[in-house]
């Protein structure tokens, strides 16, 4: 098969398997969690304004993807939840950005408890740009595999077919107690 032939037939390969995914949780109501964008602090006619985290939608969490209901598939990024950020305790600098990354996450209106994932990045689903992918989604051959950590390598990588399947399945049907 030609090269850009062969690059559509993955292209429409991957974005089957998502929607296919995506019909699934939507049919069974599968949790969904906030995917918010992070707004720094900033001045609005000279008054500051605190960091928030503004809503951008609902994503079902399928381990390293974070899945949209129109498809898209983002990359996990940050993860909060939507808390009472608490007083500064000053124990460490990444106890102090978490607590930051709380009361932005509450400033954003996000129900009390809610998890907001955030910094989010969009994968590009070109299978041409997947081929030399160094990300968690990438084409080995004329096969869509996953990275489940950044520094696993090819021969570790999963099929998305099976990767998505299974992760669905924890979604529609959770384990007991969990």
């Amino acid at each position: 098969m030609p090269p850009a032939a062969e690059n559509d037939r993955v292209a429409t390969e991957i974005q089957a398997l998502l929607d296919r995914a995506v019909q699934r949780l939507g049919a069974a109501g599968a949790r969904t969690e906030a995917l918010a964008e992070y707004v720094p602090e900033r001045r609005v006619l000279l008054v500051p304004r605190p960091p928030v985290l503004r809503s951008l939608g609902r994503v079902w969490r399928l381990g390293v993807f974070l899945l949209g209901a129109d498809a898209t598939l983002y990359e996990t990024g940050l993860t909060t939840r939507a808390l009472e950020p608490g007083r500064p305790g000053y124990q460490s600098q990444s106890a102090e950005q978490r607590r930051a990354y709380r009361a932005a996450a509450s400033r954003g209106r996000f129900p009390h408890g809610e998890t907001v994932n955030f910094d989010a990045v969009p994968v590009v689903l070109d299978a041409d740009a997947l081929r030399g992918s160094t990300g968690r989604l990438f084409v080995s051959g004329d096969r869509p595999l996953v990275r489940w950590n950044a520094t696993a390598s090819d021969a570790d990588a999963v099929d998305l077919a099976a990767y998505l399947d299974d992760r669905v399945q924890l979604l529609v049907e959770p384990p007991a107690g969990a």
